[in-house]
Formats: structure tokens, C-alpha cells, sequence
């Protein structure tokens, strides 16, 4: 998919409906020579209201829809009859889609659920009808409520995919393909840094019929989180991941550094990262020369993390990957 068509961050005008005014009315029958009030009530203005699709994964849909209103309420009427109330606008966003003010970065909003749904502003409030004013000293109130005003304010819309596992490593590490080796998502795959300018996401197809989801971030450098190359703009969907998979080449010239800089670019943007599971594959392991140099590889690797050998190309070790990968989901998800 090309990069202009992933779009993760938008700003929208948003302006809810005003409320319809109460209706100053009194009856007027033949037989009734002194009617008394019957006023309806205004309508609500309409909702803008957030709604999670899990057909969608971008926010493209809504980059050039910079403004957005809802219908007002009508006025109520005579014979106690309510105005219509005005028509709720719905934003369809990804799940993972955060809702923020623009000047504070105060979350508003947040959809995680297929189908969740969450005011974002709310409609006016319709006038009440002088039918509601009638009282024993005060039997022909000749005034009712005006509707309630809407609410008008910019609104930004952040996404952060939703996934179980994310793919973090260096450019070249060879996370488009193992994500194309375990599942249908067909990202760019290439020999240059940098082919992957989006993330991608992929079904992986378990044991049983399970499956979970993988995402594929953009490749980190040593420095992303100071804004060099891509890493910067992508690290916020790594938080939304279950379990974070680390890639290092076999072919690195010193894999615990390598981890080590990964981990501390993941620190220095946002620490609570450290607290996720993390898991490590050493890749391209069909690159080595033998297996005594696949045997000395692995007595210099990080501690305190699984470690797991793959290649994607070969299919090797994709097995015991995926079970690995699945194992920790498990004991995360009852941890939680």
C-alpha cells in the first residue's frame, strides 16, 4: 500500500446540533373557550459521534473532511407535539483511534471495540414547551425554553493500531518478511533501509484455527526518538501491542549491542514501553555459514529475554516462532 494512503493523525472541525425552541402554544377547540397551554417540547440536536469499524485501518477516509456538522432540532409545536430531533453524525475510525484536544492533548475519546460508539459532542438540549410552565398562580405561561446551542471544537484523531504482536528492529532486520511469510499481508520487500514507510498488518493463522494479529512498524534507527528517519513518527502504535518482537539479523556484527540500542530507543520515547512482554528473533539464520557458527551465535545473546532462531525465506523455525509468540499471548492475557 502507498504511504499516502496510510494516514494515521487527522484535525477536524466538529460542530454538534443545536437544540429546537419549546413551542409558546395554547389550545384552540371549539368547545374549549379557554384552552390552556400545549407547548411541545424542541428537538436535541444531533450527536457527532465516534464509531469503531474493524474494516478499517487508516484514517484516509477522513483527511479531507475538515469539517463536520450535525443536523439542529426542529422547534416543538402545538398539541404537545416534539420537534424532530436533529440527525447524529457518525465518524467510523479504526479501532485504536484516540480522540484528543488539539491545544491540551486531553484524551476525549478512545475506540478500541468493533461497533463502540461515544459521543464526541454532544447535541443541544431541545427548549421545553410552555405546556411544562402551567402551574395553579401561573395557568397561561406565555413563554417556553429556547434549544440549547451545540458545541463547535477542533478535534484531533490519533491512530494507534491495535495488534498482538509488533515487529520492532533496525531497517533490513526482515520484519516485512516474515510478516509476508506468516501471514497474507504483502508489504514492499526489498535490500535497501527503509521499503517499509507504513505499517502493515497481518492475520497470523495458529494452531486450531487461532490467529492473531501482527504490525509490521516502520524500521527504528539509533536516534528515533529525537526525530531522525521514521522511527519517531511511527513509535506510537508499538504502545499498542501486546507482546513487542525484537529482529536481529544473524549476520549482525554484535547482536546484545544491536538489542540493547532498540530497547533504549524505545525507553527514551515513551518508558512505560518496558513494561510490555518482549520476545527476540535472530533472523536469516540461512546466512550462515554452518551450524557451529549458528552454535557460536548463540552464546553471546541478550539475557533475560526468549530467544528464538528464524529464517523467513527458508520457512525455518516459523513453527516454533508462532508457538512461542502464542504461549506468551496466553500468559499475558491472563495476567491482565
Amino acid at each position: 500500500m502507498a504511504s499516502s494512503n496510510f494516514i494515521d493523525y487527522v484535525k477536524i472541525n466538529c460542530r454538534s446540533g443545536a437544540g429546537g425552541a419549546g413551542s409558546v402554544h395554547f389550545r384552540r377547540e371549539k368547545h374549549v373557550p379557554k384552552g390552556g397551554p400545549d407547548g411541545g417540547d424542541g428537538g436535541r440536536g444531533g450527536h457527532i459521534i465516534l464509531k469503531g469499524n474493524a474494516q478499517l485501518w487508516t484514517l484516509l477516509h477522513l483527511k479531507y473532511r475538515k469539517h463536520v456538522k450535525a443536523e439542529n432540532g426542529t422547534a416543538g409545536e402545538g398539541g404537545r407535539r416534539s420537534g424532530q430531533q436533529g440527525e447524529d453524525v457518525f465518524l467510523e475510525v479504526p479501532l485504536g483511534t484516540i480522540a484528543r484536544d488539539p491545544d491540551t492533548g486531553e484524551k476525549l475519546a478512545e475506540i478500541t471495540e468493533e461497533g463502540q460508539e461515544l459521543i464526541l459532542l454532544p447535541g443541544g438540549r431541545g427548549g421545553l414547551g410552555n405546556d411544562h410552565f402551567k402551574s395553579a398562580t401561573q395557568q397561561a405561561p406565555h413563554y417556553a425554553q429556547p434549544g440549547e446551542a451545540g458545541q463547535e471544537a477542533w478535534v484531533v484523531l490519533e491512530l494507534k493500531l491495535l495488534a498482538d504482536v509488533g515487529l520492532v528492529g533496525f531497517p533490513n532486520a526482515g520484519k516485512s518478511t516474515l510478516l509476508s511469510a506468516v501471514s497474507a499481508a504483502r508489504p514492499e520487500i526489498a535490500d535497501y533501509p527503509f521499503t517499509t514507510l507504513v505499517p502493515n498488518l497481518g492475520v497470523v493463522a495458529y494452531r486450531d484455527f487461532k490467529s492473531f494479529v501482527m504490525a509490521d512498524i516502520p524500521g527504528i534507527i539509533e536516534g528515533a526518538s529525537q526525530g531522525k528517519g521514521l522511527g519517531l513518527r511511527f513509535l506510537r502504535h508499538i504502545e499498542r501491542n501486546s507482546i513487542l518482537l525484537f529482529l536481529v539479523p544473524a549476520t549482525s556484527d554484535n547482536i546484545r549491542q544491536e538489542y540493547n540500542t532498540l530497547l533504549d530507543e524505545l525507553h527514551a520515547y515513551n518508558p512505560e514501553l518496558m513494561d510490555k512482554k518482549r520476545l527476540l528473533a535472530i533472523t536469516k539464520i540461512d546466512l550462515l555459514e554452518n551450524e557451529e557458527a549458528l552454535a557460536l551465535l548463540k552464546e553471546d545473546l541478550p539475557k533475560k529475554v526468549p530467544v528464538t532462531f528464524i529464517s523467513s525465506v527458508s520457512q525455518r523455525g516459523l513453527t516454533e516462532l508462532k508457538d512461542l509468540i502464542w504461549q506468551n499471548l496466553t500468559t499475558t492475557a491472563e495476567a491482565t
